[in-house]
């Protein structure tokens, strides 16, 4: 019996754990995502500026990578991407992708 109340109270921990990190993210993710909305639409319009919505987290993540080591010429992006660490990058890319769905 204690055994199952010990697994009940471990499971309960992680799930509670799990839903605040999720929650964080979101939040995050949000906050960065503004940064990115101050050129790219997030509502998918154009303008002239490559829309950032429907890619996957990893080919944004890559893209954003590429940008921070010159790999893909951009002043502007490759200051933002400076700016942020490979897990912000990671958040914003989640996010960003999420909203797609």
């Amino acid at each position: 019996m204690r055994t199952i109340i010990a697994v009940s109270i471990a499971a309960g921990s992680f799930i509670i754990l799990a839903d605040r990190s999720q929650a964080a993210d979101r939040d995050g993710g949000a906050q960065l995502a503004a940064m990115c909305a101050s050129c790219h639409r997030l509502d998918g319009g154009d303008g002239g500026i490559p829309t950032i919505l429907g890619m996957s987290p990893e080919m944004l993540a890559r893209a954003m990578l590429a940008y921070r080591s010159r790999e893909r010429p951009s002043h502007i992006m490759r200051a933002i991407a400076l700016s942020l660490s490979d897990e912000e990058i990671a958040t914003v890319a989640r996010y960003l992708a999420a909203l797609n769905k």
